[in-house]
């Protein structure tokens, strides 16, 4: 069997080939897309979403919340409304990558927040620091932790430390009810 012979016949094979690769090659990218959020770890924050009336330890209403899936459930998406007219968004996802939550908070007032962490036991808790407003070279971390509770509830409860995490400050402290 000569050369040319051998590539024609080859050809023939080849090009079969490249048709089956790019028929079957975007049906295995779609249904890997499909399942890029199947892992547990995006289900873990779940016990958050709802629609919520959020109350402080006190019975006084703080505000309500709204949790949702989104993007497939890739994303948790919080529309946050304050019983004193503030209202806030924040997007909340797992990232596979580092093994962490990350959550970008953004409010009216233009305030944005960025926290990363974990599940820990049953609560997810996420932290993170920024400058300290009017003291230069100061810094603040943050610290909030979601922790479910009986009867559907989920109480956040929001520290902040300005020492290096030796002592802690509540800034927020909310128990959430489904409506």
């Amino acid at each position: 069997m000569t050369n040319a012979s051998r590539r024609n016949r080859c050809l023939p094979l080849s090009s079969l080939a490249l048709v089956l690769l790019l028929l079957v090659l975007p049906r295995i990218v779609m249904a890997q897309g499909r399942q890029g959020c199947a892992a547990p770890e995006y289900r873990q924050f779940d016990f958050w979403v709802g629609d919520w009336t959020v109350t402080t330890p006190a019975g006084k209403s703080a505000g309500t919340n709204r949790i949702e899936a989104i993007l497939g459930g890739c994303v948790l998406q919080e529309h946050w409304a304050s019983s004193n007219g503030g209202d806030g968004t924040s997007l909340n996802m797992w990232n596979a990558a580092d093994s962490t939550w990350r959550q970008v908070w953004m409010d009216a007032g233009g305030n944005l927040l960025e926290l990363r962490g974990r599940l820990v036991g049953p609560s997810m808790v996420l932290t993170g620091t920024h400058p300290t407003p009017g003291k230069p070279g100061s810094v603040t971390i943050e610290r909030v932790t979601w922790t479910p509770r009986e009867g559907g509830m989920v109480r956040q409860h929001w520290e902040a430390s300005t020492d290096g995490g030796a002592t802690w400050a509540t800034q927020f402290d909310g128990l959430y009810a489904r409506k």
